[in-house]
């Protein structure tokens, strides 16, 4: 029979660990992981998400900051925000969410954050130190987040094939680099494939195990999979069904009915990688705030 892996099954597990590590931290040194999360505009995506990420930080015992400012502030105001932020002892975290309004360099604005602040790991310097092996850094959260699914769930890539389909900044590129480095959930031999691939469905027969970032609804199929093989779904996809109430469904990039009776193991969308990315971004929290601690003791 065919394994689930659940991202929310998961995601609950880890959360458990962090509320004992926040719990341990505290008592131990009295810091308290701070998060600060800047919101420039209305979005109603982009506030449900940041709702979620306060809600869940509060369930840990972090400590939970949103600064919400008007979609026309400009460009140096939130640059004098994020510095207030880097210098500020009480946060560890610091995640601007985006996307930004047009006016807004997003690229100036992620490499003004202080790197060891960085818990959505998009600093040049954190994509540096990742890919080399060289300093602390933090790893951008769904990326992370799919590593933990494959090892708590008995699937260590270690000596494994991985093929992973997408080359994104945010997912593949990271993903390949976690799995090709040295020590826990690394140690891979990685093909990255994309869109421009030759004859794709050749290489992601090749996998043993299959991660698939491309953001395009049920494009890995049945004859695509080999038997055997363990199958993560990143993509989150809306698509038309005039047969739901709500005139869409959601789908991964995967097409899960054909794919699973061939599969080792698979994740669901939803329920699989979406619950771990915020759970990822507080370890990242927790983790800048033992090595504060470490480095003021």
């Amino acid at each position: 029979m065919t394994q689930i892996i659940s991202g929310k099954e998961i995601s609950e597990e880890i959360r458990a660990e962090l509320k004992e590590q926040v719990a341990t931290l505290k008592a131990g040194t009295g810091v308290v992981p701070g998060l600060a999360v800047v919101l420039v505009g209305a979005d109603p995506a982009s506030e449900m998400y940041v709702g979620m990420k306060n809600k869940a930080a509060k369930e840990l015992g972090i400590h939970s900051r949103q600064i919400s400012l008007p979609a026309e502030t400009p460009e140096d105001e939130l640059l004098g925000v994020i510095d207030g932020l880097n210098a500020d002892p009480a946060i560890h975290g610091i995640l601007v969410q985006l996307p930004l309004p047009g006016h807004i360099d997003e690229a100036k604005v992620i490499e003004a954050i202080d790197p060891m602040k960085d818990v959505d790991g998009f600093h040049p310097v954190s994509v540096g130190r990742l890919q080399t092996g060289s300093g602390e850094c933090f790893a951008p959260c769904t990326p992370a987040g799919v590593i933990e699914m494959l090892v708590r769930s008995g699937h260590d890539p270690a000596g494994k094939h991985a093929v992973v389909v997408g080359r994104s900044n945010i997912v593949g590129k990271p993903m390949a680099a976690l799995l090709m480095r040295k020590g826990r959930g690394g140690d891979a031999t990685v093909t990255v494939a994309h869109s421009r691939t030759a004859d794709l469905g050749a290489v992601t027969r090749s996998a043993d195990i299959l991660i698939v970032a491309m953001g395009r609804p049920e494009m890995i199929t049945g004859d695509m999979v080999s038997e055997g093989t363990v199958v993560i779904d990143v993509g989150t996809n809306r698509v038309d069904d005039p047969t739901r109430e709500r005139g869409y469904r959601v789908c991964g990039d995967v097409l899960f009915d054909e794919v699973k009776d061939k599969a080792a193991a698979i994740s669901p969308v939803p329920g699989g990688v979406g619950p771990m990315t915020i759970t990822m971004l507080l370890a990242n929290t927790v983790r800048s705030a033992e090595i504060a601690s470490d480095r003021a003791g």
